[in-house]
């Protein structure tokens, strides 16, 4: 048993210390995780990859726990998870009225360039992603590992305890898949 399976066992118990000794544990993978998602985000995206990893952090391990993992591999999935929401809810609150939804930031030498879609395709992906999972839980896992958590599609295999080939071809459908889902709702 790894020293996180030790600690998300100890938590999902009710150990009140269990949490503080988590974080340094997974701290660096997260964050790297998180900027590398960040990294494709929007030009003025506000949120850091510090910010990112400490609330899906603390949604997962805050005050009340979601608890339960199974070990290393779910943590991930559901840290995975967590950054996917924060991402989509972001994005959706960003495309809000009230929040300035209606009007779009122009730096001023960019001017003639065309206005970046990037938050509306997050919702569209989330969207799409969510119908998939209910139809193919384990390539929607998949996704959202590669996608949100950053994942190489051989560190997403071994997460998942499938062969790469598998993965190859639960990818190449997924990503055809959506595609088409996102194609045919914003047509």
């Amino acid at each position: 048993m790894t020293d996180v399976t030790r600690i998300l066992s100890a938590i999902d118990q009710g150990d009140p210390h269990a949490a503080e000794q988590l974080l340094p544990l997974v701290y660096d993978e997260l964050r790297k995780l998180a900027a590398s998602k960040l990294a494709g985000e929007a030009p003025g995206q506000t949120l850091q990859a510090t910010a990112l990893v400490h609330e899906a952090y603390v949604r997962l391990v805050g005050d009340e726990p979601a608890g339960g993992w199974a070990g290393r591999r779910h943590f991930f999935a559901a840290a995975a998870e967590a950054m996917r929401r924060i991402l989509v809810e972001r994005a959706r609150r960003k495309g809000r009225q009230k929040h300035g939804g209606q009007w779009r930031r122009t730096e001023l030498d960019e001017a003639a360039l065309p206005a970046d879609e990037r938050r509306d395709d997050l919702v569209a992906l989330d969207e799409a992603l969510t119908e998939f999972a209910v139809q193919q839980p384990a390539k929607a896992e998949l996704i959202q590992l590669r996608y949100f958590a950053g994942l190489t599609l051989e560190q997403a295999a071994d997460a998942l305890g499938i062969s790469r080939a598998t993965a190859a071809r639960h990818w190449t459908f997924a990503r055809a898949w959506l595609y088409d889902r996102i194609r045919r709702q914003s047509g």
